[in-house]
């Protein structure tokens, strides 16, 4: 196995840090707001607290454009495996969310 190059080890943490920082953010803003004793019932249903990271995202874009073609194909490709798949990828998206 083929030990990572410096460049590679440097793109990991950048990624990493950039999907932290939402996290972060959002940490922040919770731990202030209770020490302002802000936080109010509307408020907190409004904070996006299951924050997806980049690779999360363009996951379920992938998995929403492959399912929007499986059903654009369903009339000309008769397929039961087809069908089978697209109802897959629908209900892993319904529990993603």
């Amino acid at each position: 196995m083929k030990a990572p190059a410096k460049e590679d080890l440097i793109n990991a943490i950048d990624r990493g840090v950039e999907e932290l920082h939402p996290h972060i953010e959002m940490h922040r803003y919770l731990m202030t707001s209770i020490l302002r004793q802000k936080v109010e019932e509307r408020g907190l249903k409004t904070l996006p607290l299951a924050l997806r990271s980049p690779y999360e995202e363009k996951m379920k874009g992938a998995i929403e454009e492959a399912i929007v073609t499986l059903e654009e194909s369903r009339k000309a490709f008769k397929s039961k495996r087809l069908e089978a798949l697209r109802k897959r990828l629908t209900k892993v998206l319904i529990e993603s969310a």
